[in-house]
């Protein structure tokens, strides 16, 4: 008995004006559906340009794309990443300084006395 009570009934996206029945969980429905429509988007741009004829053309042209995209946007992130790491190592740099100055003072002031 395999019961399954978060899996949505089934519904179904357009692309392409093809519809495409799809079941999944109720909180990922959105999702789909905003998927479904960016690569709809994207598959009616390369039809529109004329360039490439062929629905599983244009379908594989969509995708590489896409990844494309999403490649770029993982280097950008990474990129980001690195830069913020390299902000925060400065700013812990500069504070340590002003931690060990601040210690030296007082070191060499407890000597005095």
């Amino acid at each position: 008995m395999n019961v399954n009570v978060d899996v949505s009934p089934a519904f179904s996206v357009n692309i392409l004006n093809k519809a495409y029945p799809f079941s999944c969980k109720e909180d990922e429905q959105d999702a789909l559906y905003r998927s479904a429509e960016y690569l709809d988007g994207k598959m009616r741009q390369i039809q529109a340009s004329g360039r490439i004829v062929g629905v599983e053309k244009i379908t594989i042209m969509a995708a590489l794309n896409i990844v494309h995209e999403l490649l770029a946007l993982k280097k950008q992130v990474g990129e980001n990443t690195q830069k913020q790491q390299s902000a925060d190592h400065q700013k812990l740099d500069k504070h340590l300084q002003v931690l060990h100055n601040k210690i030296k003072s007082a070191v060499a002031r407890n000597k005095r006395d």
